[in-house]
Parts: C-alpha cells; structure tokens; sequence
C-alpha cells in the first residue's frame, strides 16, 4: 500500500478508492511511470509471487465480488478502507501461468479495444455528418441567395430574412443554487441542468430537485414549446439546444440553462435545429467567454444570436427533411453504440473467463503460435 506523498514506481496496480463511480465499479490501471498519488487512490504493489498485469486484469475480472468485499458506503460517497483491502484474499496461480493469462489477455482486449476505438470513430464521423446535413439543410447553402451583411451567416437564400434570437422569442435565465432561503415558504421542485440539455434533445434519466421559493416558481416555470440552450460549460455544450415539451410538469430550470420562449407557434423547433448549425456553433464559440476547457456564454450575447428565417411553409418542409436525413443518421449511431456496448461486455467476460481459469489460455497460446 501507499501514502498520499509517496512516489509510487512503475507497474504498480492504481484503483480508486473514494469516489461514487465504485456503486458501479473499481477502476483500475496499470502504472506505467513514476505518480503521486491523492487520498483518493492507492497503489498495489506486487510481490515477487505476483504479476502487476495478471493483478490488475484479477481486480477487472472480479469486480462484483471485490465491491462486495471491499467497497463501503459513506455518509456521502462509497470508499474503500486501507485495511479491507489489504486483508482481502486473491487466489494466484504459479507465477508462470499469471504471465500467460496476462498476456493472453493484453492480445485479446488490445483486439477488442481497437474494435471499440473503431466503433468511437465511427460514431464521430457519423456525428459530423449528422451536423453537415442540418446545416445545409437549415442555412439553405444549396439555395440561390445573396450576401446577408452579417459575417456569422453571409449567404441569404431569396425570400428569406435573418433575424436575431430576440426578435423570435423571449430569452429567460434560470435559478441560480445557493439562495438563502431562511423565513421563506419553499417547495421541492423538479429543475433542468445543463447534463439534461443535449445537441437537440433531452437527457431526463436524472432530473435533480431544488428547495424554491413558493411565489418564484411562476417566474422559471418551463412551457411545452420553450427552447432550452446551454450557458457553457465543455466546449461542445455552449449553446446546444432543445425543445421542451413538458416531459416533467411542473418544472423549472438553472440560470446556466437559458428558456427561449418562442414569440409565435411553430418557431420553437426550428430555433432549436437552428442552434446545431456551422453558423450558430461558430457564433457561440466567438462569443462564449472562455477558461481551461470551459466555456461560457451571456444571456445578452444569446439574444444577439443571428437566425436564418423562411417563409413557414418552406421551414416546415426543411424541417421534416432534416427529420429524416437524420433519423437514419441517428440509427447508424444508435447501432455502433449498441455494438460498443457488446463488445464492452466481450471485454469484461473475456477478462473474467481468464482469471478465473474458466479457460486454458495454453490453449489459445499453442494456436497464436
């Protein structure tokens, strides 16, 4: 085991072992050089009976078994005790046989991961694509126009205006967290966050709650119809926006989530496809304040958000042609993150076959030769 100061040497066998992520899991990595680590890591180091790679694959393998054993609940978050897991037990085989499973296993995950980085590449460009197409789509790029005067969108297709997010729709700021709320009537409510606003849909598989002010709800109160855009946060996030149907009633949102609420019926999908553009994306990255890896955008810079406006019948047909471009696009997207998923399971299962000695990796070895 290790101190937090101690210089920990390479192919020690890194986990974690304060942080919520071990409700689901250990992580664990093979070190490769000379690290410190904080109080939230610790370091094995292997005896000359052991082999850091077979340990490290030992401690994947087993992950339920060893949360069981090692992993404690918290007043706030699950931890593992110095001296659970130095009193835990590990079955070793021979020396000589750790170093066959290990390699063993580096051939076959290195295979599968490359696979995975095959299917994250795919996803990528699929996703750039996907943004292409509304683009050209949305911008009318393939429609006769004239130079616009404005140099974030310098091509207006004929019959078209361009018009800025104000004009279209009232931008509102949200609660911000931490009020003091002492002597005041509150009431838990649902409210978004910038993880629930995704490139053009919502993400509600968590929605959190927040103590508010009972005669302030009315004034963050979300409406079926209103475009939530992002304030910052990553790079990828400014600005990103979605429809608010009402999928969670009553609900309000953050102040890092913007609420634009659409001046006339049939605006607010297409503000919110708008929002995935080369022309907004580029808008929000020139006039987002930017930090390390942070970025964030004003309340005012987003109503000065310039918009490409057709007639309503040819918005309505645009719309519906990107709605389908894009579903085949999305399940293209749907399908390689379904067979990452699988092959993160071949990975997992490969690993446990292994250290368990659920197969014979001579085998394997004897038929690469």
């Amino acid at each position: 085991m290790n101190s937090p100061c101690t210089l920990i040497p390479p192919m020690s066998v890194l986990t974690v072992v304060r942080s919520g992520i071990l409700q689901h899991s250990i992580p664990v990595a093979l070190n490769m050089g000379q690290v410190t680590l904080n109080q939230d890591m610790k370091a094995l180091l292997p005896s000359k009976r052991s082999d850091s790679r077979f340990l490290a694959y030992q401690i994947s393998g087993c992950q339920k078994e060893l949360r069981e054993e090692w992993v404690k609940q918290g007043a706030t978050v699950e931890s593992i005790e110095h001296q659970r897991m130095a009193d835990s037990k590990l079955a070793l085989p021979p020396l000589i046989e750790q170093q066959a499973i290990a390699d063993y296993l580096d051939t076959e995950t290195a295979r599968i991961d490359a696979l995975i980085r095959e299917k994250d590449g795919l996803i990528r460009l699929l996703g750039e694509f996907r943004q292409s197409v509304i683009s050209e789509v949305l911008s009318g790029e393939h429609l006769p126009g004239s130079y616009s005067g404005c140099d974030w969108v310098e091509h207006l297709p004929t019959g078209w205006v361009l018009k800025r997010l104000k004009h279209l729709g009232d931008v509102r700021s949200g609660i911000a967290k931490g009020k003091d709320n002492t002597g005041e009537v509150t009431v838990e409510v649902p409210y978004l966050r910038v993880a629930n606003v995704q490139d053009g849909h919502l993400d509600l598989e968590t929605v959190s709650t927040i103590q508010v002010v009972e005669a302030d709800i009315a004034r963050y109160l979300l409406q079926p119809g209103d475009v939530l855009m992002n304030e910052g946060g990553d790079y990828d996030k400014v600005g990103r926006g979605a429809v608010w149907n009402g999928e969670v009633s009553p609900c309000i949102h953050q102040n890092h989530v913007f609420a634009v609420r659409p001046v006339e019926e049939g605006l607010s999908e297409w503000i919110s496809a708008s929002t995935q553009t080369k022309y907004a994306k580029f808008y929000f990255m020139n006039n987002a304040k930017q930090s390390t890896n942070l970025a964030s955008i004003s309340q005012s810079n987003i109503k000065e958000l310039p918009l490409l406006l057709p007639p309503a019948l040819q918005r309505a047909s645009l719309l519906a042609e990107v709605r389908n471009q894009t579903a085949r696009i999305d399940d293209l997207i749907a399908h390689a993150k379904a067979e990452i998923t699988l092959l993160k399971e071949l990975r997992a299962a490969t690993i446990a076959d292994a250290v368990l000695g659920r197969v014979d990796v001579r085998t394997h070895s004897a038929t690469a030769a």
